[in-house]
């Protein structure tokens, strides 16, 4: 391997002597650069490459032959071998994966598996891009912040204020409109699903169906067309247009796996060019590819290589496009070599000692399914992670469930338990109740079991247990009593996440009762099943969560990440505003609690007390709060049902100490 680390060091390179391409692969015993016309349909040039003592194969070609805009790609020659994990095919067009823009989506395709079919026509060329840096700014998200997860086509499909042209792409988040939105509901940074060039899975075009998430991904820098037209400039006038509205943007993106699946998977990159670099594979059978994502594949994220791919995908992110930070799919992938996850690996400790990423936000999903592959509270420090104990900690406790608000407290207060293991002193959580995984908050109120049979598969996929609740009714219904019950525990379910230390995550809609119809696996939905209708919409959830994001911006107490201590930050009571006993903590039908912090109050400029009364029973309960002398405290957000005093059935209210 070079020394050269910076991102310009592979790939399509424009210099003063023209364009120089390079490849790495230690297994093929040749490639050539495949050149094309303006149009990308007609192959005009294939020139061998140099290999070089780094196996990294360059050639570099004049620029009135290659210079910006250029489309290519490679083909690679050597032994088809697939038991020995060898699968070189010349007849097979492959992507770059240094490739920063592509001409066309991915399509597939069978003849993508088929050794000697000619893949020319199904393969996107990439382009020749020149580099635009940006100075790395200040990153416009600090943990405690209000994380909205976007995923981008279906956020703007159905805005009507979005004009058609622009609708499901980057460019449409930029829109005032939208804009305004994020703004009313507080939101801190969004966290876009994945807008890196994907393909579908093998199973979804017999269907008439079509991933409309990514997370299936082939090229880690380069843009999908369908969600980024514009390529890097889109992308980069997005991020800036939400900067200079104080919105941070974090990237979702996949490194555990890609596109080209399993051993009856596409041949379209990694694997044409050298597969036993770019994935892992059994010891003694190196045919056998190890599938500790669930997709097929995993990412040899160990290897030098990769991780060097991997950390110039990030670079290339921030000083092309200005990005804030990222979340990691499958994050535990990242820290995997044969023996198993540690968060010591080489990959994430170059993340934090980088000197371009080092102060960008980090977010790992901590789990994946391979063996050991849970590691919540595992991450190293400063990286966020995904908390899915706290979300279905406060999901059973909200349905009902026995025995559950001793943790629910504990998710209010940063779940201490899982994040200070290795002495750490400040909790790393990302509260969620929510994602794009799963049902809609909605219809987690709404649904007791889930409904994917628009999926083709006989509903067997998605997780069949989600913690859920249809409060008397399955689904769409016009019982107005029914229907009541649910705005109220999406307003309880919101109320709770917002009380939550640390920072939290909400995904767009939810904050106005979007539905995908009981559907909990809608990544193949690319439709109106998960299009964001805004005209129906609730006016009153979203002013509701523009409330919650007032009081959590005034009150310091519920961003900080600092565990409590105990000693007067926070104290557990009863609704009657006696201390919580041990009775009441272990008895199975506790239904109410009172937490009471010590904070800062932005509004009245000093040191006071915010009360959160929850009460999940179905009937209303006198709450009293204890006040200093001369203090008063003051309803801010919930119901008094017309008598003071009295938190409504299924609510929280918050209430600050007024003097």
């Amino acid at each position: 391997m070079p020394n050269d680390t910076s991102p310009a060091a592979l790939g399509a390179i424009i210099g003063p002597d023209g364009t120089s391409f390079s490849v790495y692969s230690t297994t093929a015993s040749g490639i050539e650069l495949c050149l094309f016309d303006d149009t990308g349909e007609t192959e005009l040039r294939r020139l061998p490459m140099q290999r070089g003592e780094d196996d990294i194969h360059r050639l570099t070609v004049a620029d009135a032959d290659a210079g910006a805009g250029t489309r290519y790609g490679y083909r690679a020659r050597g032994r088809y071998a697939p038991d020995e994990g060898i699968w070189f095919d010349p007849a097979k067009l492959l992507v770059d994966p240094y490739a920063i823009e592509l001409d066309r989506p991915f399509r597939h395709d069978t003849r993508l598996s088929q050794f000697g079919e000619d893949t020319t026509d199904l393969v996107p060329r990439a382009i020749v891009t020149r580099p635009h840096h940006l100075e790395p700014e200040t990153v416009r998200f600090t943990p405690g912040g209000l994380v909205y997860e976007v995923a981008v086509k279906p956020f703007t499909m159905r805005h009507p204020d979005v004009p058609e042209a622009i609708r499901g792409t980057v460019s449409a988040l930029a829109h005032p409109a939208v804009i305004a939105h994020l703004k009313h509901i507080g939101v801190s940074a969004v966290e876009l699903m994945p807008i890196t060039a994907w393909i579908d899975e093998r199973h979804l075009p017999p269907l008439g169906l079509s991933n409309g998430w990514g997370y299936n991904p082939i090229a880690f820098m380069a843009l999908d067309p369908r969600l980024v037209p514009g390529g890097v400039r889109e992308l980069r006038e997005t991020v800036s247009a939400l900067h200079k509205e104080g919105i941070g943007v974090i990237l979702d993106l996949v490194f555990n796996h890609s596109g080209e699946s399993d051993r009856w998977g596409t041949t379209v990159s990694m694997r044409g060019l050298d597969n036993l670099t770019y994935y892992r594979h059994a010891t003694d059978r190196p045919g056998e590819l190890i599938n500790d994502t669930g997709c097929g594949n995993t990412i040899a994220c160990d290897n030098p290589v990769v991780r060097r791919l991997i950390l110039d995908s990030l670079r290339h992110f921030v000083l092309s496009a200005g990005i804030d930070g990222f979340r990691f799919d499958l994050g535990s992938i990242l820290g995997r070599d044969m023996n198993g996850f540690s968060r010591d690996a080489a990959l994430l400790q170059e993340m934090l000692a980088d000197p371009v990423l080092k102060d960008r936000v980090l977010i790992a999903e901590p789990w994946d399914i391979g063996p050991g592959g849970y590691q919540l509270g595992n991450f190293p420090p400063p990286f966020l992670e995904w908390n899915d104990r706290a979300r279905d900690d406060i999901r059973r406790h909200w349905r009902g469930d026995e025995y559950t608000v001793g943790s629910l407290a504990t998710a209010l207060a940063g779940s201490s338990n899982i994040f200070s293991s290795h002495g750490l002193t400040h909790t790393r959580s990302v509260n969620f109740i929510a994602a794009h995984d799963g049902f809609t908050l909605m219809d987690l109120v709404s649904y007791a079991e889930k409904h994917n049979e628009a999926n083709g598969e006989d509903n067997r996929d998605g997780h069949n247990e989600n913690y859920s609740w249809n409060n008397g009714a399955e689904g769409q219904t016009d019982d107005a009593e029914v229907r009541a019950w649910r705005k109220r525990d999406v307003k309880g379910l919101l109320s709770t996440l917002f009380a939550t230390r640390g920072s939290i995550m909400l995904t767009a809609g939810d904050e106005g009762g979007r539905s995908q119809r009981g559907n909990n696996n809608a990544y193949c939905q690319d439709n109106d099943i998960t299009y964001v209708d805004w005209n129906s919409l609730d006016g009153e959830l979203i002013d509701h969560t523009a409330a919650l994001s007032a009081i959590r911006m005034r009150f310091d107490a519920l961003r900080q990440s600092a565990f409590f201590t105990g000693n007067g930050d926070i104290e557990w009571l009863r609704f009657n505003g006696t201390p919580m006993t041990t009775g009441d903590w272990e008895s199975p039908q506790t239904d109410t609690l009172l937490m009471l912090v010590a904070t800062q109050d932005a509004v009245q400029e000093r040191q006071t007390r915010l009360a959160i009364a929850i009460n999940r029973s179905h009937a209303p309960h006198g709450t009293e709060l204890p006040a200093n002398d001369g203090a008063r405290w003051q309803l801010l957000l919930g119901e008094d049902a017309g008598r003071p005093g009295v938190t409504p059935a299924r609510s929280v209210s918050f209430h600050v100490e007024i003097y």
